[in-house]
């Protein structure tokens, strides 16, 4: 295929022919490229000579038409200037290529190349033709298609107008719809409320309390009432439509509930009724009472105050009748002030130890058995029935009715406290207010009673025994949570408190040491399992008392012995029942070293006094450093060394069987025989390491001296062995 026609390349090759040409004129003329001139003057005279000679009126020289209105002399100088600058014309400037010849060639070959592309255009003429009528199709078919799509654009333009409308009015009808949906709401509630349907009048008229549709209907009229009380203040006109039925259903309602609750109450009055079971009954229609509260507060009042004027008045009865029966089964003997230990009869006493009764001695200074009335299956137990026990001749001890007596009164008073809590609807102080207007008489009387009998009562381990026993029923109370008895119990300690006392014995310390320390014994063990403050503050009433009753004695002497019988008896008993790293045991145990090692000392002193004052004497100068001054002293250690070895012998007999004398408990005695022994070898071999010093081995009297081994072994035979 040739060559296609360059419409560029032909504007190009066409200006440079003409360039060619005027060159080469100027060459023909003689005259020299670079010197024949500007080579716009060149091109101009060119120009001229072919414009005159007629050769080029046909020819379209484009850009480079000089004759055309638009010629710009500046432009055609500055594109003369580019082309010289080309790198084809340099060469062929160089090279002295006739330019006219050579645009001739390229004028040829632009014609020869058009010619060309004339006969291909015309080869491809069908197929221009064809492309030409798909060309044609293909813009007739997006002509319609734009036509489609300019219908569809205008279509969606008119449904998306159409959906906001929609749109707008689906949000208005949700509006409206939920308007009328809150308002039926209302509407609907209000209607309910108000509607008093026959099924309400007719069981409220007909049928009885007790059935189980009338509570509800009755819950249903309560909030009818309700509600309409709450329309009245809102001023609502369909209130009074209803009002007068409503009011007049309240009427018959609290009618038959009035005469329902006081059958009830009239009921516990019956003898030998059991009160538990109406008051079952009562909690079951509990709502009675609120319906009342709420509706009628007159009609409320009133019950409240029956029932409370019948359960005090039933109390009162049934806790006096059996408290009286009670008192019938004690023991017939008891103690009396003549067994009371400390009591102090001003007529027939001439000291703190009068000769006291002989009767019921041990039960009157020692627990035994009575100590079992504090474990949980006798605290907790059936209460006594006075009218079995006295067919069956059986006696108890003032504790085991006391136990009966506040356990009724703690089981009834809990049941009590509940139930008003539950069907009066009161909580606090209101509780415990009410609780007081039920069973305060029947308080003020056990307290009465209490004080009666107490102020006569002279059974120390009976009133102690009854303070556990409060302690115990206090402390059941707050378990289950129940205040009403608080006062009460506080009141009773105060009561009993004063009179737990002991007694001492008669005027020999080793008679009567007993009843102190079991009495304490006795107290330590029912206190055993309560609080700690409490043990410790009756060990300290325990040894305050025996100190106080020691004191009674004239000689430190006797009073050592009371107070080491007394601690050792207690100490043996707490023994038995603690353990024996407890604070209350080893407290006694102290105590009794003490005293035990005071007594010793009081026993050695009498025999062997001036040794013992001597030693000590010694021993201090020596630590001073002026054992000197024992040089003078010469005499008296002569007489010291020469009594010692005279009289030794019957004084430490005589203090051995004084000591076995003394004391009851034989192992007791034995343990202070020896440890007075051991303390007179110590002092003993003390006097030895003095006369040794310096200043006393000149001493003729030193040789006298009992050796210090031998002294012990004549000290081991006087040792008691049991």
């Amino acid at each position: 295929m040739s060559r296609e026609f360059d419409p560029a390349r032909e504007r190009k090759s066409r200006k440079f022919a003409a360039m060619a040409e005027g060159t080469t004129a100027a060459v023909g003329a003689g005259l020299d490229v670079n010197t024949a001139g500007n080579p716009t003057e060149i091109a101009m005279a060119y120009l001229q000579d072919e414009k005159t000679e007629g050769e080029i009126s046909n020819l379209n020289l484009g850009e480079l038409d000089l004759t055309t209105d638009e010629f710009i002399l500046d432009e055609v100088d500055i594109h003369i200037q580019a082309n010289l600058e080309d790198d084809l014309v340099k060469e062929a400037l160089k090279t002295g290529v006739d330019l006219r010849q050579y645009s001739k060639q390229v004028e040829a070959e632009l014609q020869r190349i058009e010619q060309a592309s004339i006969k291909d255009y015309i080869k491809e003429s069908q197929n221009i033709a064809l492309l030409h009528n798909q060309i044609t199709a293909c813009d007739s078919i997006l002509e319609r298609m734009e036509g489609m799509l300019s219908g569809f654009q205008s279509d969606l333009s008119s449904i998306s107008s159409e959906i906001q409308t929609l749109q707008q009015q689906s949000v208005s009808m949700n509006v409206r719809l939920k308007n009328r949906q809150a308002v039926r709401s209302h509407l609907s509630q209000l209607v309910d409320e108000l509607v008093v349907p026959g099924a309400m009048i007719s069981t409220i008229l007909d049928s009885p309390v007790t059935e189980q549709e009338f509570l509800e209907q009755l819950h249903e009229l309560n909030n009818k009432i309700n509600f309409a009380k709450e329309l009245s203040f809102r001023e609502t006109l369909a209130c009074s439509d209803i009002q007068d039925i409503v009011d007049r259903l309240k009427l018959k309602a609290v009618s038959k509930i009035r005469e329902f609750i006081l059958q009830k109450i009239y009921s516990f009055r019956k003898p030998m009724t059991n009160y538990q079971i109406p008051q079952n009954t009562l909690l079951k229609y509990r709502f009675f009472y609120q319906f009342l509260l709420a509706n009628e507060r007159t009609v409320a009042k009133e019950i409240r105050d029956e029932y409370v004027d019948t359960m005090s008045k039933i109390y009162y009865s049934y806790f006096k009748s059996y408290s009286g029966r009670l008192l019938k089964v004690q023991y017939e003997e008891v103690a009396d002030k003549d067994d009371l230990m400390g009591f102090v009869n001003s007529v027939t006493c001439t000291g703190f130890f009068s000769k006291p009764s002989l009767k019921s001695r041990n039960t009157i200074f020692t627990l035994g058995q009575r100590g079992t009335i504090l474990s949980p299956a006798e605290l907790e137990g059936p209460i006594l029935v006075p009218h079995t026990a006295q067919r069956g001749d059986s006696r108890y001890p003032y504790e085991t009715l006391f136990r009966s007596q506040h356990y009724a009164l703690l089981d009834n008073g809990c049941r009590e406290y509940l139930f008003l809590s539950d069907f009066f609807m009161v909580a606090g102080n209101s509780a415990l207010d009410l609780f007081n207007s039920i069973m305060g008489k029947t308080l003020s009387m056990f307290l009465k009673s209490m004080s009666t009998y107490v102020s006569d009562c002279y059974d120390s381990i009976a009133i102690f025994l009854c303070i556990h026993i409060i302690f115990r029923f206090r402390a059941i109370t707050a378990k289950r949570n129940i205040p009403a008895l608080d006062k009460y119990w506080e009141a009773v300690l105060e009561l009993l408190w004063p009179r737990v006392r002991a007694d001492p014995g008669d005027e020999h310390p080793q008679h009567q040491e007993h009843r102190p320390s079991e009495t304490g014994s006795a107290g330590h063990q029912a206190a055993l399992h309560h609080s700690s403050l409490r043990r410790v503050l009756l060990q300290v009433e325990v040894e305050n008392f025996v100190l106080k009753m020691a004191a009674e004695f004239p000689s430190r002497r006797d009073q050592l012995i009371f107070l080491i019988n007394n601690y050792d008896m207690m100490l043996g008993v707490l023994m038995e029942r603690a353990a024996d790293d407890s604070k209350e045991v080893e407290g006694f145990q102290q105590l009794l070293l003490a005293r035990t090692q005071e007594f010793i000392e009081e026993i050695l002193s009498p025999p062997f006094g001036g040794m013992i004052a001597f030693v000590k004497e010694a021993e201090a100068l020596m630590e001073k450093g002026q054992l000197d001054r024992l040089k003078n002293e010469e005499a008296r250690i002569t007489q010291l060394v020469r009594g010692f070895s005279s009289t030794w012998k019957q004084s430490v007999e005589s203090m051995s069987q004084d000591v076995m004398r003394s004391f009851t408990n034989f192992k007791n005695g034995t343990s202070i025989i020896q440890g007075a022994l051991t303390q007179l070898i110590q002092y003993y071999h003390g006097f030895h390491k003095i006369l040794n010093q310096p200043t006393s081995r000149s001493l003729a009297v030193r040789s006298e001296l009992i050796n210090l081994h031998h002294l012990m072994v004549e000290v081991k035979k006087h040792k008691p062995n049991f």
